[in-house]
C-alpha cells in the first residue's frame, strides 16, 4: 500500500534534525516528506525558517498511539531524537508494527542490542530494514570496511581502521555520553561481540579480537595511532556486519578480525590527544561526571556553520588478506558529527525511500535490525559518492 510520505524526519527541531530537514528540502525538493516532533510551535518555526510547506506531525516519544499513526503514513522514519535509550524504543516498535523502515544515528550499542533482541526476527519476516548507526557513528567504519572487503581478492584476515577528523560535539552528543553511563541497560551490553548474532563468533575471533589500542606507529601507513573515542560503538557495528555478510554476498570469513583507533601524522599529537581522550573517559565514568556535565553544551546546541564547513574526516583501512596487504580510505569535507552525519543519515533514508528495493543488498524481501553496510551496501556508497564522499585505494609503506 502506497503511503503518504516517503520520509518523515522525527526530531526535526533538534540540532541534527534541523540539518536533515534543511538538507532534504534543499537537495530533494520533489521529495514527499513531513517533519515531526512533540512541539507544534517549534515545528512551525522550523518551517518558517527554511521556507517549507511540508506537513507537520505531532508525536511524543512516549505516545505509542501517536507514533503508530505517524509510522502508518511513512515509508521511512529518519529519527534524530537521542539519547535513544531514553526516547527511541517506542518509535522502533511502532515502525516494526506499522511496516515502516527506520534509520537513526545512534552510537548506543547497548540500546541497539536491545532492539536486535526485541525486533530483528519480526523485522526480518516482514522485510523491514531497521538501520541504526547511520551517522559518523558508524558509517565511515562500517561502509569503509565493506568497501575495502569487497575490493580485495583472497580470504580476509583482518582490517584495522584509523580515523582522522576535525569537528565539534553538540549538546545532544554530550547528553548521550553522560546519560548512557547511568542507564541500567548498559550493563552487559558493551561486550566485544555484543551485537553479533548468536553462535556467529569463531574461536579464532574470540582469541584474536582486542579493543586495546596504544600509541604506536602504524606499520603500513605513515602515521601514528592511539585510542579513538568512538571505537566502542563502531567496532561492534562492523563485527555485526562481518557476521551478517554471508547473507548478502562476500562473507568476511570466520577468521576476520577488526580493530579501530585514531590516526595522527605525528607522535606528539597522538600522545596529547590520547591523554585527553582517556581523561574525558575517566571523568564520564566517575562521579565527577555530575559536576562536569553543566560545563558542556546542552541538548539542541551545536557547532557554528563555519565550524561545520571547516571540518573533515579521513578514515583509513589497512586490509590483510591471504594475498597480502592493501589500504583504502573513505573521506569527506564537512564536520563529521553534524554536517556529514546529517547527510549520511539522509542518504541512508533515501536509499530506502526512492531506490529500487531490488537493488538493495538481499533484495526487496531482506530485513531485520541491520547495519548500514548490510542494509544498504553499494547503493549507499554510490549515493555518498555523488555528494562528495570519496572511496579510494591508497598507498601503503614498508
Amino acid at each position: 500500500m502506497k503511503k503518504e510520505f516517503k520520509i518523515v524526519v522525527y526530531g526535526a527541531t533538534g540540532f541534527t534534525g534541523e540539518l536533515c530537514v534543511k538538507y532534504l528540502s534543499s537537495h530533494y525538493k520533489e521529495l514527499s516528506m513531513a517533519i515531526a516532533g512533540r512541539n507544534q510551535k517549534k515545528l512551525e518555526d522550523i518551517k518558517s525558517k527554511h521556507g517549507l510547506s511540508c506537513p507537520t506531525i505531532i508525536a511524543d516519544s512516549f505516545d505509542s498511539g501517536a507514533l503508530k499513526k505517524m509510522c502508518d503514513r511513512a515509508d521511512v522514519i529518519l529519527s534524530t531524537v537521542g539519547p535513544y535509550h531514553k526516547y527511541g524504543s517506542a518509535l522502533v516498535e511502532a515502525c516494526v508494527e506499522s511496516g515502516c523502515h527506520y534509520v537513526d544515528i545512534t552510537g548506543e550499542s547497548f540500546w541497539v542490542k536491545e532492539q536486535i533482541e526485541k525486533h530483528h526476527n519480526i523485522a526480518k519476516k516482514k522485510g523491514l530494514r531497521i538501520i541504526n548507526a547511520c551517522g559518523f557513528d558508524s558509517v565511515p567504519s562500517d561502509l569503509g570496511v565493506f568497501f575495502a572487503a569487497n575490493s580485495v581478492d583472497g580470504e580476509l584476515k583482518s582490517v584495522r581502521g584509523f580515523h582522522a577528523w576535525k569537528g565539534e560535539a553538540s549538546g545532544g552528543t554530550m547528553e548521550t555520553m553522560f546519560s548512557s553511563i547511568d542507564a541500567k541497560s548498559a550493563k552487559g551490553g558493551l561486550g566485544k561481540f555484543s551485537l553479533n548474532p548468536e553462535n556467529s563468533v569463531s574461536d579464532f575471533q574470540k582469541k584474536n579480537t582486542s579493543d586495546k589500542i596504544k600509541v604506536e606507529k602504524i606499520s603500513g601507513l605513515s602515521g601514528w595511532t592511539g585510542p579513538f573515542i568512538m571505537a566502542l560503538p563502531n567496532t561492534r557495528v562492523v563485527r555485526r556486519s562481518a557476521a551478517l555478510s554471508k547473507n548478502i554476498g562476500k562473507y568476511y570469513g570466520d577468521s576476520f578480525v577488526y580493530s579501530e583507533g585514531a590516526y595522527y601524522s605525528r607522535r606528539g599529537a597522538a600522545l596529547k590527544v590520547s591523554f585527553m581522550t582517556m581523561l574525558i573517559g575517566l571523568i564520564i565514568l566517575s562521579p565527577l561526571r555530575k559536576i562536569a556535565r553543566p560545563l558542556f553544551r546542552k541538548p539542541g546546541q551545536g557547532p557554528s556553520q563555519k565550524a561545520m564547513d571547516e571540518g573533515f574526516f579521513k578514515s583509513r583501512f589497512l586490509v590483510e588478506t591471504t594475498s597480502g596487504q592493501r589500504a583504502f580510505m573513505m573521506s569527506a569535507s564537512g564536520d563529521p558529527g553534524y554536517k556529514m552525519t546529517s547527510r549520511m543519515a539522509c542518504e541512508s533514508a533515501l536509499c530506502l525511500a526512492v531506490e529500487n528495493p531490488e537493488s538493495l543488498p538481499g533484495g526487496s524481501s531482506f530485513g531485520g535490525v541491520l547495519t548500514p553496510s548490510i542494509a544498504l551496501g553499494n547503493v549507499l556508497i554510490e549515493r555518498l559518492r555523488k555528494i562528495g564522499v570519496s572511496f579510494e585505494e591508497i598507498s601503503t609503506i614498508d
